[in-house]
């Protein structure tokens, strides 16, 4: 893939500024792990509270630790004073989400002015061992203030 080149040099403090402002990242334990151009990582622990009936991370919960790592890996290549919205995702749920921790991965696929579309993953993690839990293709729009 070409190397993505952000307008706003100042991109990672601006996305971590972004994340620590999302309420559902808070209650959810997730923080970032790794901001670059196009590229945004983020780990949650496992929290019993936001299982499903069988003890699997509840498929809400999977889909929204990815549609954040896209969201910000798509906002990381955005001008200074814009925004990120998600405009339409599509979620894959490959394997049960089980495990002491989870990582979900944003990458860019084709940034745009105003839509840029991602790819995203969810992995679990588990006595070192990882899974792929979950796939998404999304689209996020740049909405600039």
């Amino acid at each position: 893939m070409e190397s993505l080149i952000p307008s706003d040099p100042d991109y990672e403090s601006r996305v971590h500024a972004s994340a620590v402002q999302q309420q559902v990242l808070t209650a959810l334990g997730a923080r970032l792990t790794l901001v670059r151009p196009g590229e945004v990582h983020l780990e949650a622990p496992y929290d019993a509270r936001l299982t499903q009936q069988d003890g699997f991370l509840h498929a809400g919960i999977v889909t929204a630790l990815i549609d954040s790592a896209c969201g910000y890996a798509a906002y990381s290549l955005m001008p200074s004073g814009s925004r990120v919205l998600s405009v339409e995702f599509k979620v894959n749920l490959l394997s049960p989400a089980r495990g002491d921790r989870f990582r979900a991965e944003g990458r860019v696929i084709k940034p745009g002015r105003t839509l840029t579309v991602c790819e995203g993953k969810l992995f679990s993690i588990e006595k070192g061992k990882q899974t792929l839990c979950a796939i998404m293709q999304a689209t996020m729009i740049c909405i600039k203030e």
